[in-house]
């Protein structure tokens, strides 16, 4: 190396170097190869050349200025923006393939590989250029520490395609890291995304195995890994509705978007609303391959739709009967000149007025205790319940309150609103009977792990079938409940995911309340 005739130096021309002297092959010529700069690829982070010209790969050549290295710069200056250098700090820098001579190699030692690994998971050519014949005599570890080693002189088109080469393969490397990057930060949406998200694989039959969910699926339902493979139907439960299946169904069947309101089960049993969005993925084609599903918890949502509807039909219906009772007896007041009869409508309008601060009271107890925040903290449901049997006794001397609590086992629950709504059972169930000696009984049960069950019997008259029937139904202008009570103990209930039954027989009524301890 160092000669002065473009034969003897690094780069020759295209034929043999006694070919006619017609000038330099023009390395832009059709020689079956794309040029980088021209592909779609351009886009992608290649190093950008210092010279400005644009988005062309950068060549680094680490080596002494001499005639070789103007050749190399000449020859391969035409398609990708040339950098010259002859100190190993210039690895430290941007570049799409360096080539460099021996001495550069042996100066630049670990350097390689260190720019190598900071380059990672790219890939980054490294060329070792050598003189004729002495490629042979090459230890292994050079060819482990470079991508090609190039003898000199060596033709200008044999140059340029093997540096394309390599380029290429970079160029194909950085689109690669980059969909890889692009598929790591949708996953990690998906992934923190506030709502649950899964993804099912299509099949020819009626399930839909799941082969993703991300971790807000898992907070949200109590399920994980485990159910990869089987359809979402185990979120389904006795209480979810035919017609919220139906729906479901029919979409999937169509291979069309669905939304759907449908009341899911958790891992532990607890029910909850889910807005469930439904939407199919298709290939090029247009088949569809999987669905995606969203879900989100609406349970409070649902309750409190459910609550105006009821404080709607209160105001409508009770408050304004209530208003028209104490207006036409004031105005029989005006004109009865009869004193009997004016201290009935007294009577009247007092006990009137008094419903109207029950009702005002009622919808007050309803709006805070279901209202009310999660706990920080959980109660001691034992204590609450002898304190209200207590109190029940010292405001019904006559009546008779039995506790049946499980022995010496604490019974800690979060449930929000739990103890109002024993209280509410216990009260209606001692106010509604016209025994001498009302008798009510409170059991507490674990009829299951981690779950409270409490039962209210009464030997009243019962409650009518229509104040039950509504909490599912719900309200209409002829078909609600009388009291407010009742929906507070179904909305307590379901505010905690649990169950709510109410069974009238020939002996009362029992009311029972299940619910996680800790939902």
């Amino acid at each position: 190396m160092g000669s002065k005739s473009d034969a003897e130096s690094g780069v020759g021309d295209d034929e043999s170097t006694d070919r006619p002297d017609d000038g330099p092959t023009d390395p832009s010529d059709d020689d079956g190869l794309t040029d980088p700069s021209d592909d779609d690829g351009s886009s992608f982070p290649v190093a950008r050349d210092r010279d400005g010209d644009g988005d062309r790969a950068t060549v680094l050549l680490l080596m002494n200025a001499d005639r070789d290295r103007e050749l190399l710069s000449e020859a391969l200056s035409d398609r990708y923006g040339v950098r010259t250098a002859d100190s190993p700090g210039a690895l430290e820098g941007e570049f799409d393939c360096c080539l460099l001579d021996a001495g550069a190699f042996e100066a630049a030692g670990d350097a390689v590989d260190s720019r190598r690994d900071r380059a990672d998971p790219a890939f980054l050519p490294f060329v070792l250029l050598v003189s004729e014949g002495s490629q042979a005599a090459l230890g292994g570890g050079a060819w482990e520490r470079v991508d090609d080693v190039i003898e000199l002189p060596v033709d200008r088109r044999a140059l340029v395609t093997r540096v394309s080469n390599l380029v290429e393969r970079r160029r194909t490397s950085l689109r690669l890291r980059q969909t890889v990057a692009d598929l790591r930060r949708k996953e990690q949406a998906m992934d923190e995304a506030p709502v649950g998200i899964t993804l099912a694989r299509s099949t020819d039959g009626d399930d839909n195995p799941i082969v993703y969910h991300n971790r807000e699926f898992e907070e949200l339902t109590g399920y994980g890994d485990e159910m990869h493979g089987e359809d979402c139907r185990f979120l389904q439960g006795p209480d979810t509705s035919e017609e919220s299946r139906a729906k479901i169904r029919a979409a999937l069947d169509e291979e069309r978007p669905v939304n759907v309101d449908i009341l899911n089960y958790r891992a532990n049993g607890q029910k909850f609303w889910n807005q469930l969005s439904i939407a199919p993925l298709r290939d090029e084609d247009g088949t569809v391959t999987g669905y995606v599903g969203f879900q989100a918890d609406i349970t409070e949502r649902k309750i409190r739709e459910r609550r105006l509807e009821v404080m709607a039909r209160v105001l409508n219906h009770n408050l304004r009967n209530k208003m028209n009772l104490i207006e036409g007896y004031t105005d029989l007041l005006r004109n009865d000149p009869d004193e009997e009869s004016r201290d009935r409508s007294l009577d009247v309008i007092s006990e009137t007025a008094a419903d109207l601060a029950g009702i005002a009271s009622a919808v007050r107890t309803v709006d805070e205790t279901v209202s009310a925040p999660g706990l920080d903290a959980a109660i001691n449901l034992r204590d609450e319940l002898i304190e209200l049997r207590n109190r029940t006794r010292s405001r019904y001397p006559d009546a008779e309150v039995n506790l049946s609590l499980p022995d010496d086992e604490p019974i800690e629950t979060t449930a929000v609103g739990l103890p109002v709504a024993i209280s509410e059972a216990v009260e209606n169930a001692v106010k509604h009977n016209d025994a001498a000696a009302p008798s009510v009984d409170v059991r507490v049960e674990r009829r299951q792990p981690e779950w409270i069950s409490i039962e209210v019997a009464d030997d009243g008259p019962g409650i009518p079938d229509h104040e039950t029937k509504v909490l599912e139904a719900g309200e209409t202008s002829l078909t609600h409940a009388d009291r407010l009570g009742i929906w507070l103990m179904y909305w307590v209930v379901a505010k905690a995911g649990g169950d709510f039954e109410v069974n009238t027989g020939e002996e009362g009524t029992t009311i029972r309340l299940e619910v996680p301890a800790r939902p």
